[in-house]
């Protein structure tokens, strides 16, 4: 019984994995088919589906949270697609509105647990030795890049590359700028590319310079030259109505804020 329950599962599942795969990192999409395949009696935890510049902060709320709950990251587009396709997260917690506006507008979400939980900065950061930007224009930037990319979420999906664009549409620098972007799949990923050396530029969370030592920061862009940055919550399911809330206790917000996060609307 217990191999024929397991190649039912494997059949209904495939077709979402499918999709998860052309939309997901590799780790997201590995934790998830893990996940998916424990036994009857791990059905109790917890999972959370998160933006990929929640990792570090998420992991130490989660290791204080009272029951049992595991996350799985990606960028917020991904992470949204693939509950809508039917993965199977009990919470949501992404990097931007809109994405939690079109999962409650499909009927996704357990509406009265949508609440605004955290607030961010957009950042230009560079290799931890870069000299200092003595402007922010584009020749000034393209200069930097030397023939290289300044690297970042990508700009019609991932919620840091999306406030990117919109902060260079609106300072003149997008049409310059727009040929020297290499766009990743999540900030992270841009985070890594500048840690690493292979991008002089990145547009990047506060709170993901603040994690990497390997970067500075070398410009940190008016809140007002893009949409608000904010993280909204839901639960899914029934089972994950407990975990959201823990993330409004003073707990879990003094980790967020001990990360750099900031309250939405509290001008932080």
């Amino acid at each position: 019984m217990t191999r024929r329950w397991a190649g039912l599962r494997w059949l209904t599942l495939r077709p979402i994995l499918n999709d998860m795969m052309r939309f997901s990192s590799l780790p997201a999409v590995l934790c998830a088919v893990l996940l998916m395949c424990m036994p009857a009696r791990a059905e109790e935890r917890v999972l959370v589906f998160a933006a990929a510049s929640l990792q570090g902060a998420l992991q130490e709320v989660i290791a204080g949270y009272p029951g049992h709950a595991v996350a799985s990251y990606g960028g917020s587009g991904a992470m949204a697609r693939q509950v809508a396709l039917g993965a199977p997260a009990d919470v949501v917690l992404l990097a931007n509105s809109a994405w939690m506006d079109w999962l409650q507008e499909n009927g996704n979400l357990r509406s009265e647990t949508r609440r605004d939980l955290l607030g961010n900065t957009l950042v230009l950061v560079g290799p931890v030795n870069s000299a200092p930007l003595p402007v922010i224009d584009a020749q000034t930037l393209i200069a930097r890049l030397a023939g290289q990319r300044l690297a970042l979420g990508q700009t019609e999906a991932v919620p840091a590359g999306i406030y990117a664009r919109a902060w260079m549409e609106r300072a003149g620098l997008w049409e310059a700028l727009r040929p020297h972007l290499a766009e990743t799949e999540n900030v992270r990923a841009a985070l890594a590319l500048v840690a690493l050396g292979e991008a002089p530029l990145g547009a990047v969370y506060a709170t993901d310079a603040a994690a990497e030592p390997r970067v500075k920061i070398l410009y940190s862009v008016p809140q007002e030259a893009h949409p608000p940055i904010v993280y909204p919550v839901a639960a899914v399911t029934a089972r994950g109505d407990a975990f959201a809330a823990y993330l409004h206790s003073p707990e879990a917000q003094r980790i967020f804020r001990a990360h750099g996060f900031t309250l939405p609307g509290a001008g932080e």
